[in-house]
Protein backbone atom coordinates (compact mmCIF):
# COMPACT_ATOMS: atom_id res chain seq x y z
CA UNK A 1 0.00 0.00 0.00
CA UNK A 2 1.00 3.65 0.19
CA UNK A 3 3.37 3.06 3.11
CA UNK A 4 5.60 0.98 0.85
CA UNK A 5 5.14 2.44 -2.64
CA UNK A 6 7.38 5.48 -2.34
CA UNK A 7 4.82 7.94 -3.69
CA UNK A 8 5.78 11.52 -3.13
CA UNK A 9 9.29 10.67 -1.94
CA UNK A 10 11.52 13.69 -2.20
CA UNK A 11 8.74 16.08 -1.20
CA UNK A 12 6.97 18.70 -3.27
CA UNK A 13 4.25 21.29 -2.94
CA UNK A 14 0.58 20.46 -2.83
CA UNK A 15 -1.53 23.23 -4.35
CA UNK A 16 -5.03 23.68 -2.96
CA UNK A 17 -7.24 26.12 -4.80
CA UNK A 18 -5.34 29.35 -5.22
CA UNK A 19 -2.87 28.52 -2.44
CA UNK A 20 0.21 26.30 -2.30
CA UNK A 21 1.05 24.40 0.87
CA UNK A 22 4.19 22.61 1.86
CA UNK A 23 2.72 19.16 2.34
CA UNK A 24 4.17 16.81 4.89
CA UNK A 25 2.54 13.43 4.24
CA UNK A 26 1.36 11.81 7.47
CA UNK A 27 3.17 8.56 6.79
CA UNK A 28 6.64 9.97 6.36
CA UNK A 29 7.30 10.27 2.62
CA UNK A 30 10.14 12.61 3.42
CA UNK A 31 11.93 9.77 5.19
CA UNK A 32 12.00 7.54 2.17
CA UNK A 33 9.54 5.06 3.72
CA UNK A 34 12.12 3.63 6.08
CA UNK A 35 10.54 0.80 8.07
CA UNK A 36 11.52 -0.94 11.29
CA UNK A 37 10.13 -3.64 13.51
CA UNK A 38 7.85 -1.80 15.92
CA UNK A 39 8.58 -1.80 19.62
CA UNK A 40 12.22 -2.88 19.40
CA UNK A 41 15.59 -1.16 19.73
CA UNK A 42 18.39 -1.98 17.31
CA UNK A 43 22.10 -1.28 17.73
CA UNK A 44 24.02 -0.12 14.70
CA UNK A 45 27.63 0.74 13.87
CA UNK A 46 29.34 3.52 15.86
CA UNK A 47 27.07 2.92 18.82
CA UNK A 48 23.98 4.45 17.20
CA UNK A 49 20.74 3.20 18.72
CA UNK A 50 17.44 3.32 16.82
CA UNK A 51 14.38 3.18 19.05
CA UNK A 52 11.20 2.26 17.23
CA UNK A 53 7.97 3.47 18.72
CA UNK A 54 4.90 1.29 18.30
CA UNK A 55 2.71 4.02 16.84
CA UNK A 56 0.61 3.82 13.71
CA UNK A 57 2.05 5.62 10.72
CA UNK A 58 -1.50 6.66 9.93
CA UNK A 59 -2.24 8.08 13.37
CA UNK A 60 -2.02 11.73 12.30
CA UNK A 61 -4.31 11.21 9.32
CA UNK A 62 -6.82 9.24 11.40
CA UNK A 63 -6.97 12.04 13.96
CA UNK A 64 -7.49 14.71 11.32
CA UNK A 65 -10.11 12.57 9.55
CA UNK A 66 -12.16 12.32 12.73
CA UNK A 67 -11.91 16.08 13.13
CA UNK A 68 -13.13 16.53 9.55
CA UNK A 69 -15.98 14.10 10.13
CA UNK A 70 -17.17 15.93 13.22
CA UNK A 71 -17.00 19.28 11.43
CA UNK A 72 -18.89 18.00 8.39
CA UNK A 73 -21.59 16.45 10.56
CA UNK A 74 -22.03 19.73 12.41
CA UNK A 75 -22.63 21.30 8.99
CA UNK A 76 -25.11 18.50 8.16
CA UNK A 77 -23.11 17.57 5.06
CA UNK A 78 -23.20 14.20 3.37
CA UNK A 79 -19.59 13.59 2.30
CA UNK A 80 -18.60 11.14 -0.44
CA UNK A 81 -15.07 9.96 -1.20
CA UNK A 82 -15.22 8.84 -4.84
CA UNK A 83 -12.34 6.57 -5.87
CA UNK A 84 -11.47 4.64 -9.00
CA UNK A 85 -8.74 3.92 -11.51
CA UNK A 86 -8.07 6.57 -14.18
CA UNK A 87 -10.63 6.66 -16.99
CA UNK A 88 -13.53 5.13 -15.12
CA UNK A 89 -15.69 8.20 -15.67
CA UNK A 90 -15.50 9.81 -12.22
CA UNK A 91 -15.77 13.40 -13.39
CA UNK A 92 -18.70 12.80 -15.74
CA UNK A 93 -20.42 10.75 -13.04
CA UNK A 94 -19.99 13.53 -10.46
CA UNK A 95 -21.04 16.27 -12.89
CA UNK A 96 -24.22 14.44 -13.90
CA UNK A 97 -24.99 13.52 -10.29
CA UNK A 98 -24.84 17.18 -9.28
CA UNK A 99 -26.85 18.33 -12.31
CA UNK A 100 -29.59 15.71 -11.93
CA UNK A 101 -30.01 16.35 -8.22
CA UNK A 102 -30.99 19.89 -9.18
CA UNK A 103 -32.96 21.62 -6.45
CA UNK A 104 -33.13 18.48 -4.29
CA UNK A 105 -29.56 18.71 -3.00
CA UNK A 106 -26.80 21.28 -3.44
CA UNK A 107 -23.46 19.70 -4.36
CA UNK A 108 -19.89 20.97 -4.03
CA UNK A 109 -16.76 19.14 -5.15
CA UNK A 110 -13.13 18.83 -4.10
CA UNK A 111 -11.05 17.44 -6.98
CA UNK A 112 -7.68 15.74 -6.58
CA UNK A 113 -5.23 15.31 -9.47
CA UNK A 114 -1.48 14.92 -9.75
CA UNK A 115 -0.91 17.74 -12.21
CA UNK A 116 -3.81 19.35 -14.07
CA UNK A 117 -7.04 21.12 -13.15
CA UNK A 118 -8.88 19.79 -16.22
CA UNK A 119 -11.50 17.90 -14.20
CA UNK A 120 -12.21 20.90 -11.98
CA UNK A 121 -12.63 23.09 -15.06
CA UNK A 122 -15.14 20.62 -16.53
CA UNK A 123 -17.16 20.68 -13.33
CA UNK A 124 -17.14 24.47 -13.09
CA UNK A 125 -18.72 24.74 -16.55
CA UNK A 126 -21.76 23.03 -15.04
CA UNK A 127 -22.01 25.68 -12.33
CA UNK A 128 -20.73 23.42 -9.55
CA UNK A 129 -18.59 25.01 -6.79
CA UNK A 130 -15.18 23.31 -6.99
CA UNK A 131 -11.83 23.44 -5.23
CA UNK A 132 -8.85 21.85 -6.95
CA UNK A 133 -6.09 20.00 -5.10
CA UNK A 134 -2.99 19.40 -7.22
CA UNK A 135 -0.93 16.77 -5.41
CA UNK A 136 2.27 16.76 -7.46
CA UNK A 137 3.96 13.42 -6.74
CA UNK A 138 1.52 12.31 -4.03
CA UNK A 139 -0.86 9.64 -5.34
CA UNK A 140 -3.72 10.16 -2.88
CA UNK A 141 -5.60 12.78 -0.94
CA UNK A 142 -5.34 12.92 2.83
CA UNK A 143 -7.43 14.42 5.62
CA UNK A 144 -5.26 17.53 5.99
CA UNK A 145 -5.63 18.39 2.30
CA UNK A 146 -9.41 18.00 2.58
CA UNK A 147 -9.57 20.27 5.62
CA UNK A 148 -7.70 23.04 3.78
CA UNK A 149 -9.74 22.61 0.58
CA UNK A 150 -13.11 22.55 2.40
CA UNK A 151 -12.22 25.89 4.00
CA UNK A 152 -12.38 27.42 0.51
CA UNK A 153 -16.00 26.32 -0.02
CA UNK A 154 -19.13 27.89 1.48
CA UNK A 155 -20.23 24.68 3.19
CA UNK A 156 -23.35 26.32 4.61
CA UNK A 157 -24.65 26.50 1.03
CA UNK A 158 -24.11 22.78 0.37
CA UNK A 159 -25.91 19.56 1.24
CA UNK A 160 -23.43 17.13 -0.32
CA UNK A 161 -19.65 17.38 -0.56
CA UNK A 162 -18.11 15.07 -3.15
CA UNK A 163 -14.38 14.37 -3.01
CA UNK A 164 -13.02 13.19 -6.34
CA UNK A 165 -9.90 11.34 -5.27
CA UNK A 166 -6.78 10.86 -7.37
CA UNK A 167 -7.25 8.13 -9.99
CA UNK A 168 -5.63 5.22 -8.17
CA UNK A 169 -7.01 2.02 -6.64
CA UNK A 170 -4.08 1.42 -4.29
CA UNK A 171 -2.93 4.25 -2.01
CA UNK A 172 -6.27 6.05 -1.44
CA UNK A 173 -7.56 2.90 0.27
CA UNK A 174 -5.33 3.72 3.26
CA UNK A 175 -6.64 7.21 3.85
CA UNK A 176 -9.79 8.11 5.76
CA UNK A 177 -10.72 11.65 4.72
CA UNK A 178 -13.61 12.10 7.12
CA UNK A 179 -16.20 10.92 4.59
CA UNK A 180 -19.56 9.30 5.30
CA UNK A 181 -19.41 7.01 2.28
CA UNK A 182 -16.53 5.66 0.22
CA UNK A 183 -17.77 5.15 -3.33
CA UNK A 184 -15.68 3.02 -5.71
CA UNK A 185 -16.32 3.10 -9.46
CA UNK A 186 -15.73 0.19 -11.83
CA UNK A 187 -16.35 0.81 -15.53
CA UNK A 188 -17.48 -1.98 -17.85
CA UNK A 189 -14.32 -1.46 -19.91
CA UNK A 190 -11.93 -2.29 -17.06
CA UNK A 191 -12.42 -6.02 -16.67
CA UNK A 192 -14.52 -8.19 -14.42
CA UNK A 193 -11.60 -9.12 -12.14
CA UNK A 194 -10.82 -5.56 -10.95
CA UNK A 195 -12.27 -6.18 -7.45
CA UNK A 196 -10.03 -9.25 -7.09
CA UNK A 197 -6.94 -7.33 -8.19
CA UNK A 198 -7.52 -4.45 -5.75
CA UNK A 199 -9.29 -6.02 -2.76
CA UNK A 200 -8.35 -3.41 -0.09
CA UNK A 201 -10.04 -0.63 -2.03
CA UNK A 202 -13.14 -2.57 -2.97
CA UNK A 203 -13.45 -4.09 0.50
CA UNK A 204 -13.25 -0.63 2.10
CA UNK A 205 -16.05 0.79 -0.06
CA UNK A 206 -19.57 1.42 1.21
CA UNK A 207 -20.87 1.75 -2.34
CA UNK A 208 -19.70 0.09 -5.58
CA UNK A 209 -20.87 1.58 -8.85
CA UNK A 210 -20.59 -0.13 -12.24
CA UNK A 211 -20.24 2.74 -14.70
CA UNK A 212 -20.52 3.18 -18.48
CA UNK A 213 -23.25 0.54 -18.66
CA UNK A 214 -24.18 1.84 -22.11
CA UNK A 215 -20.88 0.39 -23.38
CA UNK A 216 -21.32 -3.06 -21.84
CA UNK A 217 -22.17 -4.93 -25.04
CA UNK A 218 -19.40 -3.31 -27.06
CA UNK A 219 -16.88 -4.10 -24.32
CA UNK A 220 -17.99 -7.72 -24.01
CA UNK A 221 -18.77 -7.07 -20.37
CA UNK A 222 -19.59 -10.12 -18.23
CA UNK A 223 -22.10 -8.68 -15.78
CA UNK A 224 -22.73 -11.88 -13.83
CA UNK A 225 -19.03 -12.49 -13.18
CA UNK A 226 -18.50 -8.87 -12.15
CA UNK A 227 -21.32 -9.05 -9.62
CA UNK A 228 -19.94 -12.31 -8.24
CA UNK A 229 -16.51 -10.72 -7.80
CA UNK A 230 -17.96 -7.58 -6.22
CA UNK A 231 -20.05 -9.59 -3.80
CA UNK A 232 -17.03 -11.68 -2.92
CA UNK A 233 -14.85 -8.68 -2.03
CA UNK A 234 -17.42 -5.93 -1.34
CA UNK A 235 -20.18 -8.08 0.10
CA UNK A 236 -21.30 -5.29 2.45
CA UNK A 237 -21.40 -2.58 -0.25
CA UNK A 238 -24.48 -1.23 -1.98
CA UNK A 239 -24.13 -1.85 -5.73
CA UNK A 240 -25.48 0.38 -8.50
CA UNK A 241 -25.26 -0.11 -12.27
CA UNK A 242 -25.59 3.05 -14.34
CA UNK A 243 -24.56 5.21 -17.25
CA UNK A 244 -23.98 8.88 -16.44
CA UNK A 245 -23.97 9.58 -20.17
CA UNK A 246 -27.43 8.19 -20.95
CA UNK A 247 -28.93 8.55 -17.48
CA UNK A 248 -29.82 4.88 -17.27
CA UNK A 249 -29.76 3.74 -13.63
CA UNK A 250 -29.08 7.22 -12.26
CA UNK A 251 -32.46 7.61 -10.56
CA UNK A 252 -31.77 4.81 -8.08
CA UNK A 253 -28.40 6.37 -7.25
CA UNK A 254 -29.88 9.85 -6.78
CA UNK A 255 -32.71 8.55 -4.60
CA UNK A 256 -30.12 6.75 -2.47
CA UNK A 257 -28.18 10.01 -1.98
CA UNK A 258 -31.33 11.87 -0.95
CA UNK A 259 -32.07 9.16 1.61
CA UNK A 260 -28.51 9.24 2.94
CA UNK A 261 -28.53 13.02 3.23
CA UNK A 262 -31.80 12.92 5.17
CA UNK A 263 -30.14 10.61 7.70
CA UNK A 264 -27.20 12.95 8.36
Amino acid sequence: MCQECGCGSGGGDVKIGAHAHDHEPPHGHEQGHEHHDHGHAHSHAHGVMTLNLNRSLMEKNARLAERNRGFFRAKKLLVLNVVSSPGSGKTTFIRETAAMLGARLRVGVIVGDLATDNDAARLRTAGIPVVQITTGTVCHLDADMISKAAAQLDLDQLDVLVIENVGNLVCPADYDLGEDLRVVLLSVTEGEDKPLKYPPMFHSANVAIITKSDMADAAGFNRDLTLINLQRVSHHARIFELSAKTGDGMKAWLDFLVQQRAAV
